[in-house]
């Protein structure tokens, strides 16, 4: 465990809850680490980084007041990071960070040494997102303390590759903390997670769906009312593959011949048309199978910790009753 994230064993559950675009807010970071699991936001979902550090003072203010009250420790929180030239807050974001001590940076589209050793100057962690091995082996030569292997079926900007060949080939030259993400909704898929050889579970879109998030109710709805089938992999929002719920794709009037140019639709020049497509245009899982309720935080993470010890019992006895 030399080389793991040293948080890992303080945790309730061995969860991070992914920064998901527009939906991620203070008071779901707050209550995930509340109940004892880490809590991330993109930086991004704040409109400029005066913002940005209101909302870091705020998780780490109402976070302390938490941990004085009831003598519980908090679990850390996080935060997302775009390390791409076309990110024109990426330095400012990043002094804010550095000067938070944010406990946990998640970087995006690329993996920068130097963003690297900024956020180690003050003892803190990056965990760097990758969809394939050679993104892995930047990431490692980058110096990341963790990689977050987005398996086939996760929300948003996801990869192709099976969740159990993605954790075996990268544990091959990778010893760090390993994160799965990719389809995981209930405790016993955070267990299989540990099984594949992950450290942690990823959870993104089973989080739109509680009280705390940012999302509508209408969000909410259509992922109780999808399944697995129920969800587009497309490179027509953004100009990179990601999974969006097929029926917002056809309330915003984008047709299957849009989806079958498979590049990215011309959303017009402002900066922000993107943001505001994905407020129509959203995104989730396959996972969205396994989600048909919506609750606080606190509810979840019970439900989840039920499940996760659930299925654990259930292997013990398989491997008790195991031929020797």
């Amino acid at each position: 465990m030399k080389n793991k994230a040293p948080f890992i064993n303080e945790l309730a559950l061995p969860i991070v809850t992914a920064p998901m675009f527009l939906i991620s807010g203070p008071n779901l970071v707050i209550e995930c680490c509340k109940n004892g699991i880490v809590g991330t936001f993109p930086a991004l979902n704040q409109r400029s980084s005066e913002g940005f550090e209101e909302w870091l003072i705020e998780i780490k203010t109402t976070l302390k007041e938490f941990e004085d009250t009831t003598g519980k420790k908090a679990a850390p929180f996080g935060v997302n990071l775009i390390v791409h030239p076309t990110n024109p807050r990426l330095e400012a974001d990043l002094k804010l960070c550095v000067k938070h001590k944010v406990p946990l940076i998640i970087t995006s589209l690329g993996a920068v040494s130097q963003v690297v050793d900024a956020i180690h100057s003050y003892g803190g962690l990056v965990f760097h997102d990758i969809i394939k091995k050679r993104h892995a082996e930047k990431a490692a030569e980058a110096g990341v303390d963790g990689l977050i292997l987005v398996a086939a079926g996760a929300g948003g900007h996801a990869g192709t590759i099976n969740p159990m060949t993605l954790v075996a080939e990268i544990k091959k030259f990778y010893d760090k903390t390993i994160i799965l993400s990719g389809c995981i909704s209930t405790g016993r898929d955070v267990a299989s997670a540990l099984q594949m050889g992950a450290d942690l579970a990823y959870m993104g879109t089973r989080f739109i769906n509680t009280e705390e998030s940012r999302a509508t109710d209408e969000y909410r709805k259509m992922i109780v009312e999808a399944g697995a089938s129920d969800v587009t992999y497309t490179a027509s929002i953004s100009g990179v593959h990601a999974n969006f719920l097929s029926a917002s794709l056809k309330a915003a009037g984008i047709t299957e011949e849009d989806l079958k140019k498979d590049v990215k639709i011309d959303f017009g020049k402002e900066l922000d048309t993107e943001a505001k497509a994905w407020k129509t245009i959203w995104s989730a899982g396959q996972g969205v199978a396994l989600i048909d309720d919506i609750v606080p935080v606190s509810t979840l993470v019970e439900n989840l910790k039920t499940e996760f010890k659930s299925s654990i019992e259930e292997q013990i006895k398989v491997l008790e009753n195991f031929p020797k």
